[in-house]
């Protein structure tokens, strides 16, 4: 797991290759384990590392990769633009998500 990347496809490559497979979505109850279909609360969440990449030519063109373990031992990726937060997601997902700048 490098420090930084050039883009976002080089980094989910790389994440990849080191065991970060499986595919994760934000939906209304948490975090959606695509292959699984099963919903993973906050708690059950570990992010433990985040890359943020932002548009060369639209600055509202920003994307964070998030890296996240579950307390079940599945280990994948979280691609969402910046404003997730206007959703639906429950507040402890935002709070375990949130970047502090």
């Amino acid at each position: 797991m490098e420090n930084s990347y050039s883009s976002l496809s080089v980094a989910i490559q790389d994440l990849q290759k080191a065991g970060y497979t499986e595919d994760f979505n934000l939906c209304d109850a948490g975090l959606e384990h695509k292959r699984k279909k099963q919903i993973h609360p906050a708690a059950e969440l570990d992010v433990i590392k985040f890359y943020r990449f932002e548009g060369d030519s639209n600055p509202d063109d920003n994307t964070i990769l998030y890296v996240i373990e579950t307390s079940s031992g599945d280990k994948g990726l979280l691609v969402d633009a910046y404003g997730m937060y206007s959703g639906n997601v429950p507040r402890d997902l935002i709070e375990k998500l949130k970047i502090v700048r």
